[in-house]
C-alpha cells in the first residue's frame, strides 16, 4: 500500500489511517469505447478517492468494474448504493485500526 494524500476516508470519514486510491473508473475500463466516449482522458484519470482498505475492498465485493465505471463513478453515487451505504455507516465508528471481513471480490 503506498503513502496518500489523505489519511481520512472519502467514504466512511475515519481518520488517522492509511488510504488507498481508488479509482472510480476502473482503469482497465479506460480502453473500453462506451468508457472513452462518456469520459475525457482526463476525467479517466483524475477520477480518484481516497478511502480506507476496508471500504476500498467493500466496493469491489459488491459492485464489478463495469458497474463502477457507468454507475457508481462518483462518491455521490457510491453512497446511494444500498450496500455501500450500508457498511459505510455501520464501520464510520468503529477505530482506525479495525479490520471488518471482506467478502470475496465480484468478478
Amino acid at each position: 500500500m503506498s503513502p496518500s494524500a489523505s489519511d481520512t476516508c472519502a467514504l466512511c470519514g475515519r481518520s488517522g489511517l492509511r488510504t488507498t486510491r481508488h479509482h472510480l473508473i476502473p482503469r482497465r475500463t479506460h480502453r473500453l469505447k462506451r468508457i472513452r466516449k462518456r469520459f475525457d482522458r482526463e476525467e479517466r484519470l483524475s477520477a480518484i478517492l481516497h478511502v480506507c482498505r476496508p471500504c476500498h475492498s467493500h466496493i469491489h465485493a459488491v459492485l464489478n468494474e463495469k458497474e463502477l465505471a457507468e454507475t457508481y463513478n462518483s462518491r455521490t453515487a457510491l453512497l446511494a448504493h444500498p450496500d455501500i451505504a450500508q457498511f459505510v455507516a455501520w464501520l464510520a465508528d468503529k477505530p482506525a485500526g479495525f479490520r471488518p471481513r471482506i467478502r470475496k471480490p465480484k468478478s
